[in-house]
């Protein structure tokens, strides 16, 4: 296991100074491609560098190589898996606490749409994983214990099925409450609720839940 509680991946997609202030003493850091260079250009070094790094020059990619602690390359081409979800694979066999995953969204939304996909993995792992942007928090949550969010800098929440249906659904501490409600892919019935408590709770009985926290002004 890993000497970090919380691994955060600095990804190459949106990334700007909201980003850097996730960072907490302790936390172990990965850059995946242009992740790192993000990292190191803003003084803080990578634990682990890793990717095909074809999103950045020969020259950045020998500063990142020279300067993380552990650096990982692979063929561009010949690779199964994107930058992110080898970075997502190594975090979950450190087996931390937590993993926050940054830079992940962006105008690729083919990537984005896989992106938000690796929080099933770290679901099934039971490790606590969150997307997080400017404007969002992201996560996701089963039947397997309830989900608390903090009433903090978002506005709104949303909720919205990962999986076809997601039934069972209990909230505590909203706006507007569900008790024992389903969700089925194509609803909008969760959109833009409100936390009116320090901390709301989400229950669910079967199915996988997205949670959207977000606000229209960044972080």
């Amino acid at each position: 296991m890993s000497d970090a509680s919380r691994i955060i991946i600095f990804s190459g997609g949106n990334l700007g100074p909201w980003a850097l202030r996730l960072i907490q003493p302790g936390d172990l850091l990965v850059g995946a491609d242009k992740g790192a260079l993000f990292l190191l250009q803003h003084g803080f070094t990578p634990d682990l560098a890793l990717g095909d790094f074809d999103s950045v020059t020969p020259e950045e990619a020998l500063r990142i190589e020279r300067d993380s602690k552990r650096f990982i390359t692979c063929d561009p081409v010949m690779k199964d898996l994107t930058d992110t979800e080898m970075a997502m694979n190594w975090a979950l066999e450190q087996q931390p606490t937590e993993i926050v995953l940054c830079g992940v969204l962006g105008t690729r939304w083919d990537h984005s749409l896989a992106n938000l996909h690796l929080l099933r993995k770290g679901l099934e792992a039971g490790v606590l994983c969150s997307i997080v942007d400017a404007y969002n928090r992201i996560t996701l949550t089963d039947n397997r214990r309830p989900l608390q969010i903090h009433n903090n800098q978002y506005s709104h929440v949303s909720l919205l099925p990962l999986s076809l249906d997601v039934t069972g659904i209990t909230l505590e501490g909203f706006q507007y409450p569900l008790h024992n409600a389903t969700l089925t892919i194509g609803q909008s019935l969760g959109i833009s609720n409100v936390l009116i408590e320090p901390v709301g709770v989400i229950t669910i009985s079967s199915g996988m839940l997205i949670v959207i926290q977000s606000s229209d002004t960044p972080q």
